[in-house]
């Protein structure tokens, strides 16, 4: 399997851009992904941005982009208060905040949703991000769910154990709201990065998975 890296060094600035449609979606997306960038490299700015949240969705959005990006160099935490489960129906809104968007930051690397995903609002943010942005470099992650929408991804990051729990004990602490739901457990996250893992031949036996549309090799 060949590994591709990124083309500046560990010392040199990155500029990431997460989208998530819901307050946890970016931390069960990528979570252990990005702390294992934060790892690598030492001068990460991240613009992160959630699409929908209730008051107390807000809070714990902000409180796990502080707990996922307590290193990062510099952070942008922006939470928006889209309708939840009606983005294709308030989907001009978000447009407009699209093209606000790519004004405001120039990434190098952006991490939104899979475009084949279920659920509707996920599904909206990822067309709009290709949309939007199509000169960058666009990494799409997976969210596990009912709908059984896992697909086959293409892309890997090779994980660290200790990443991998640390993702898990920040999600549960931050997301109080979704604890009594049955497929917020640890067994679930755990599952698939163990899934991914095996597909990589990760020597740790975890991963994160990506889907990556459009790949220049130089």
């Amino acid at each position: 399997m060949l590994s591709l890296h990124l083309n500046k060094g560990s010392r040199a600035p990155y500029t990431i851009l997460c989208l998530g449609a819901h307050s946890d979606d970016i931390e069960i997306g990528c979570g252990a992904t990005i702390l294992e960038l934060l790892a690598r490299y030492r001068a990460l700015d991240f613009f992160w941005v959630v699409f929908s949240s209730s008051d107390q969705r807000d809070r714990e959005a902000r409180k796990s982009a502080d707990l996922f990006l307590k290193s990062a160099r510099r952070k942008t935490v922006v939470v928006h208060d889209f309708r939840n489960s009606f983005f294709p129906f308030v989907g001009a809104g978000i447009k407009e905040y699209f093209e606000e968007l790519k004004k405001a930051v120039q990434p190098d690397l952006i991490f939104t949703h899979y475009r084949d995903d279920r659920h509707q609002d996920h599904r909206l943010i990822s067309d709009l991000t290709w949309n939007t942005f199509r000169n960058h470099m666009i990494l799409e992650y997976e969210i596990p769910k009912y709908d059984g929408d896992i697909g086959s991804p293409n892309c890997f990051v090779l994980l660290e154990k200790a990443k991998c729990q640390k993702k898990i004990r920040y999600l549960l602490s931050a997301f109080a709201s979704q604890r009594d739901k049955r497929w917020f457990a640890a067994e679930t996250f755990w599952g698939l990065m163990r899934l991914r893992g095996m597909e990589a031949g990760a020597p740790s036996g975890y991963a994160e998975a990506f889907y990556s549309r459009k790949l220049i090799l130089d």
